[in-house]
């Protein structure tokens, strides 16, 4: 399990920049990245069989992943347009 995909920076390569900066700066922005990366590694295991979990519980994982994900798409542009 060398590659987990969906990472942030492979979901939105032109806002790496801004993603690192707010990581560093904004405690909000920390803890939602937190939150994807952490939910996002165990989809992955789910999903390779690693901690096998039910469909449904995937569904939602990555239902919830997602959510996450605009969420983040959405903050990153609401406060990099500033800069």
């Amino acid at each position: 399990m060398s590659h987990t995909p969906h990472e942030l920076t492979e979901e939105f390569p032109e806002l790496v920049d801004q993603m690192a900066a707010l990581r560093q700066s904004d405690s909000h922005f920390e803890k939602l990245s937190d939150a994807y990366h952490t939910l996002n590694r165990a989809l992955h295991r789910a999903e390779t069989n690693v901690e096998p979990t039910s469909d449904d519980h995937m569904v939602d994982m990555r239902k919830e992943r997602m959510a996450l994900k605009d969420e983040i798409y959405a903050y990153v542009k609401a406060n990099s347009e500033t800069a």
